[in-house]
């Protein structure tokens, strides 16, 4: 079968036209999302429509998240899109640190508009009794369904986790990275004492860190958040703060001491084991679709995306280049005997016998959609008895035999995501930045980024008048905080430790 003149997409013109991410990183990151097909803009304001091969990543992701939660205890369920208003009042700072977010539904009809033919109205006649919140987060409604769940330390600890959408009715929004809706999980537990919920907290946030620096290659500070960066509502706030490629923080993970605060706002107690009553203890955790946006922020390249391998669709495609149906047959052959082998060794692999795009054009996609190897195979190389592998991450190229090559593979794909973990850490090293005046913190910012490390004073409006200056905020305390005397690097004030600033997404 003759090749099809008509290519669509041209995937040769795509990565050619990609922006250099140097020139403009943004527009690098916003062309690079819709290019590499993994999501796009749809018709509702601030929302996306995730495309198939970026869903894969996300289900990737989920997949081994799921599994994490389970192992340790944890359960799955599914609770109500919308909250009613009296609901998620009843515990204050939640509330009112969403509220801004917060989209509302007033009604629950609409009829034709009279003045209007073929256009449809609000019914004023439909006018809710209770205004329902769209779930910007779940506490509310969740705590009120633990309080018909609990009633003595014997129903506890409650270890629920949910996979489910949200809106945050988002003014500036750009894929992935803030949305106004997004897809997430969120862990909600409730404890029969105040250490066993500390302890879930650290324990999620632990989690969290394993799951993004072994499967995603990233690696991330643990800490705390200070009193103005925590969870509304949340006692203590857990975090894993990641460095992207512009010298940007992201947030990629939290987790929450929650305290009795919602026990109390839902009026949750239970019976102790001493016969006495008292509020349970909670905590609640999430991430959340963002991190799609940190694994393309912090490997890929001005050649498109660059997945590792334990997050990729397939780790491996095989091309093959052929000028006839006799030629494409025999490499097909060849091409499915490779495919059961690495399949048997748990390798993915997607054989690409297109026949409507050139070898070249299959390249270019594989290319700019991050496929960690790509085998290409040809006539001599059925003559020869080779392959040639190439790697994604260092668009490096070699031929070698086709014997012994799903072991060759397996052990390329684990030295890929070794490459790409062990470059983010340099690269973040090399980004950590000692200060001690406010002019040399000022200064890093501007040439440099990254995390910034400097002396605190603990107050709020330190905080904050950093942040109004600089636009950098404390992305956490570090959980290996070191005391360590000195002066805060803006007030001048005793500080005990140093923090880490960062501008960030």
């Amino acid at each position: 079968m003759a090749y099809n003149a008509i290519v669509v997409p041209n995937y040769n013109n795509m990565a050619k036209n990609l922006t250099k991410r140097e020139q403009d990183y943004s527009k690098w990151y916003n062309e690079l999302v819709v290019k590499a097909d993994l999501a796009e803009n749809s018709a509702v304001r601030g929302c996306m429509v995730i495309k198939p091969y970026g869903y894969a990543i996300w289900e990737k992701m989920q997949a081994e998240l799921d599994k994490m939660f389970k192992a340790t205890g944890h359960q799955n369920a599914y609770f109500p899109l919308f909250v009613p208003k009296s609901l998620f009042e009843a515990e204050e700072k939640n509330a009112e640190g969403f509220a801004k977010e917060c989209a509302v539904v007033t009604h629950y009809r609409l009829q034709n508009d009279p003045e209007n033919p073929g256009k449809l109205r609000v019914d004023p006649k439909a006018k809710l009794e209770e205004e329902l919140v769209v779930r910007p987060t779940s506490e509310a409604v969740i705590w009120n369904t633990y309080k018909g769940w609990i009633q003595s330390y014997r129903d506890l600890p409650i270890l629920i986790n949910q996979w489910a959408n949200v809106v945050r009715w988002e003014m500036r929004t750009r894929l992935f990275l803030r949305t106004a809706e997004f897809l997430w999980q969120e862990g909600h537990t409730a404890h029969a004492t105040k250490q066993e919920a500390l302890d879930e907290a650290k324990q999620m946030n632990q989690v969290y860190a394993d799951f993004v620096q072994n499967f995603m290659a990233i690696p991330v500070i643990q800490g705390t958040k200070t009193e103005s960066e925590r969870f509304a509502g949340a006692e203590e706030t857990y975090c894993i703060e990641a460095l992207m490629q512009d010298g940007k923080a992201l947030q990629a993970g939290t987790s929450h001491f929650l305290g009795q605060n919602f026990a109390k706002a839902f009026d949750v107690k239970f019976m102790t084991s001493e016969g006495t009553q008292d509020h349970v203890w909670a905590t609640s955790w999430g991430v959340s679709t963002r991190l799609m946006g940190a694994l393309i922020m912090t490997h890929s390249d001005d050649n498109g995306l660059v997945l590792p391998p334990n997050l990729a669709p397939y780790q491996v495609v095989i091309v093959p280049i052929y000028k006839s149906e006799e030629q494409l047959q025999a490499i097909s052959t060849v091409a499915q005997n490779i495919m059961e082998s690495l399949r048997v060794n748990n390798i993915s692999v997607k054989y690409d016998n297109r026949t409507t795009q050139r070898p070249g054009a299959k390249f270019a996609q594989h290319e700019l959609q991050g496929v960690p190897i790509r085998i290409a195979i040809g006539p001599k190389d059925l003559e020869n008895k080779t392959v040639e592998l190439a790697r994604r991450d260092t668009l490096t190229k070699e031929n070698v035999p086709m014997a012994g090559l799903a072991e060759r593979i397996g052990q390329m794909l684990t030295t890929v995501q070794e490459s790409l973990y062990n470059k983010a850490v340099e690269f973040r090293e090399h980004h950590i930045t000692p200060v001690d005046t406010f002019d040399e913190f000022k200064a890093v910012l501007a040439s440099k980024g990254g995390f910034v490390s400097a002396h605190w004073d603990g107050t709020k409006e330190t905080e904050q008048q950093i942040k109004d200056l600089t636009k950098a905020t404390i992305r956490c305390i570090p959980l290996d905080f070191e005391v360590e005397e000195g002066h805060c690097v803006f007030s001048g004030a005793p500080s005990r430790g140093r923090v880490l600033f960062a501008k960030a997404y």
